[in-house]
């Protein structure tokens, strides 16, 4: 699509590829105009503050997609809300769709390992917070008693199988370790 056509959902996507791929240290002036197809002026236009706007507006996207697909359906209570057990099934598919079969990494959590963490620490922490959070809740409605260690570590381990399939180069190992995290949810729900 030429760089002119792009909505902006599409450029902060291409954006986010460029971090994911680069870091944001890494994340040249030189790869993002790559990337996007848009000069620098063009990209000033857009992101007025640079690199951190673009930044910003990335994890602000991210942020986005997972409170609709994630935490929104874990922490949902209403009358129509799903069953612990089938939100729980439902985040799993959301991560694994989001995280591709463990193909590509998680931006948040880059952000968090490298010198990027203290510039935007609020976003890096509510992201895992907000997730640990939700997904405690959910199983606190199943009956688990120990919700909030539980939600701990199926996030930890959901960071850890991205990296893992990242260093062995083989995100089946991604895919094995999200069904054994599922069937540690399940189990507690039982």
């Amino acid at each position: 699509m030429p760089a002119a056509l792009l909505s902006r959902d599409d450029l902060i996507a291409r954006l986010g590829d460029v971090f994911r791929e680069h870091g944001f240290e890494g994340a040249s002036l030189s790869a993002i105009t790559a990337a996007t197809g848009l000069g620098k002026g063009s990209l000033y236009n857009h992101f007025p503050g640079g690199k951190d706007e673009m930044a910003t507006a990335v994890l602000a996207h991210v942020d986005a997609w997972f409170e609709h697909e994630v935490y929104a359906p874990l922490r949902d209570t209403g009358r129509d809300a799903e069953d612990p057990r089938q939100a729980i099934a439902a985040m799993f598919a959301a991560v694994d769709t989001y995280f591709r079969g463990g193909g590509r990494i998680c931006l948040v959590g880059a952000f968090a390992l490298d010198a990027t963490r203290d510039r935007f620490a609020a976003a890096v922490q509510d992201y895992f917070v907000r997730w640990i959070a939700a997904l405690a809740a959910c199983l606190r409605r199943g009956g688990v008693k120990h919700a909030r260690a539980l939600a701990e570590t199926i996030v930890a381990g959901i960071q850890g199988a991205l990296v893992l399939s990242r260093a062995l180069n083989d995100t089946a190992a991604f895919g094995r370790q999200l069904r054994q995290l599922q069937h540690q949810a399940e189990s507690a729900l039982a």
